[in-house]
């Protein structure tokens, strides 16, 4: 090379700016971060946006105009595959009714039908809780009065209890047997202003475990003070065997062909005998002028009525203006809407049963869910024909509670069952979406430093090429 070409190349050479490689790796790399922690919230996001949207599965009812507040849906579905626990965020609030059965979303491979549907007081908001066993809404599963809590029967034989779930804020409180010895505790009917329990309790009542006492008691919640009602070796039958008086002053509650009246004091008021084919009516079954109400079917059919009897005697005081309820196992009473009509849960017999409903059977096999194919909520009102359907279920949805503060409002609401996957699904999803996504930009920028640190080492070998062509 001439004298004159190698001056020629180093002032040209000179001209050049230097490549900032370091600088350079460095802008690249932060920027990559930049995007990889946009994406990361982005997704995080869209994470929490999702259970609002969804709703636990559904979408928002439309409800008639002027209907606000709690109100009986037109109908229920099942729940969502997926669907948010009951104490699940966003929280549900206030429940309109819970139900349990056979059907698809309450029962699988090891619970034992033991899971119970929850529908929320003013929207189709649902949510779920596992009992682990066989236990009907209504009977062994019993919603609060105002509907923010439910009360399931829990523990094991050495732990027995009652939990108490808030689905306001999403707390599950356990509330010890009273009875020293039980191995079940169940609960078995709400006092109306919902500061107290009854339970049911079972007891062993030998060493070799073949014979058992049923204990009941009044539990307070907030002192867990329990005044015992009852001590018998006969179940209390029929649904929820505990009615409350509406001042809560009074319980009636049924043991074997008996109706049993005493005061929340535990003191004993009176007992009489029920005819045949008769039950305590429910729940609901004091009425406002201090009678107690009966369910009771016409001989040879299987046609249910509701009449009524002084509960200080047992005197049969007359059948309820009421209209009969027909083509069923038997009605078990809610309570009374403001306008004095009945609200009843009407149990649809399975066509498959082995029992004949049209002639004598005890009344609580008459709910239990071999026998029975769904359930309805029915209206009855005085001097009507028949009765009014106002909620329906789907088949194998076999036992039903309502909030006490849904029955008095007295009204129902256009009904949009959820349909889809649940909340649970799409947190799923959105976990899923957040690891994927975190492991596609943890690839981008291994890729990205890979590729400038091989950048980075050609421009450092061009570099040092070019300063010993200079040097030459």
């Amino acid at each position: 090379m001439s004298v004159r070409l190698r001056e020629a190349l180093r002032d040209a050479a000179a001209e050049v700016p230097a490549y900032p490689v370091h600088e350079r790796a460095v802008r690249t790399a932060r920027r990559t971060r930049r995007r990889m922690a946009a994406a990361i919230a982005a997704v995080l996001v869209l994470v929490a946006l999702v259970p609002v949207a969804a709703r636990g599965g559904g979408r928002p009812s439309i409800a008639p105009a002027g209907v606000d507040g709690p109100a009986l849906p037109d109908r229920i579905g099942l729940p969502p595959l997926g669907s948010l626990r009951a104490t699940d965020r966003p929280r549900l609030g206030p429940a309109a009714l819970i139900f349990s059965g056979q059907a698809r979303g309450l029962t699988g491979l090891i619970d034992e039908d033991g899971t119970v549907g929850i529908v929320g007081a003013d929207a189709d908001r649902y949510r779920t809780w596992t009992v682990g066993h066989e236990a009907p809404a209504g009977e062994q599963v019993l919603l609060s009065p105002d509907g923010r809590r439910i009360a399931v029967p829990a523990g094991s034989w050495e732990d027995p209890g009652v939990d108490l779930v808030d689905l306001v804020d999403g707390t599950v409180r356990r509330l010890p047997s009273p009875r020293q010895g039980s191995t079940l505790t169940e609960p078995a009917g709400w006092a109306p202003d919902g500061t107290a329990l009854v339970v049911r309790d079972t007891t062993p009542a030998n060493p070799e475990g073949s014979a058992y006492v049923n204990t009941l008691s009044l539990v307070r919640l907030d002192t867990g003070r329990a005044v015992r009602l009852l001590e018998t070796d006969k179940l209390p039958i029929f649904g929820t065997p505990v009615a409350f008086s509406a001042d809560g002053s009074r319980l009636a509650y049924q043991v074997g062909d008996k109706v049993l009246v005493a005061g929340s004091d535990g003191h004993s008021i009176t007992s009489f005998p029920l005819p045949p084919e008769s039950g305590l009516a429910g729940k609901g079954a004091w009425l406002t002028d201090g009678s107690l109400a009966l369910v009771s079917r016409d001989p040879g059919t299987t046609r249910w009525r509701l009449r009524r009897v002084d509960p200080t005697s047992g005197q049969d005081l007359g059948m309820l203006a009421l209209p009969p309820v027909d083509g069923v196992t038997t009605i078990r009473l809610l309570g009374w809407w403001p306008d004095g009509s009945a609200l009843v849960v009407g149990y649809r017999p399975d066509p498959h049963a082995p029992a004949r409903f049209d002639g004598p059977l005890d009344m609580d096999q008459r709910t239990v869910y071999p026998n029975v194919e769904a359930v309805r909520v029915l209206n009855l009102a005085p001097g009507a024909a028949g009765s009014n359907t106002l909620l329906t279920a789907p088949d194998q949805v076999l036992a039903i509670d309502v909030a006490d503060a849904v029955v008095r409002a007295g009204r129902v609401r256009a009904a949009d069952p959820p349909s889809g996957p649940g909340g649970r699904v799409w947190w799923a999803a959105g976990a899923a979406a957040l690891v994927l996504g975190g492991l596609a930009a943890a690839r981008l920028l291994r890729r990205r430093r890979a590729h400038l640190s091989l950048r980075s080492a050609h421009l450092v070998r061009e570099e040092g090429q070019h300063r010993r062509g200079q040097g030459g």
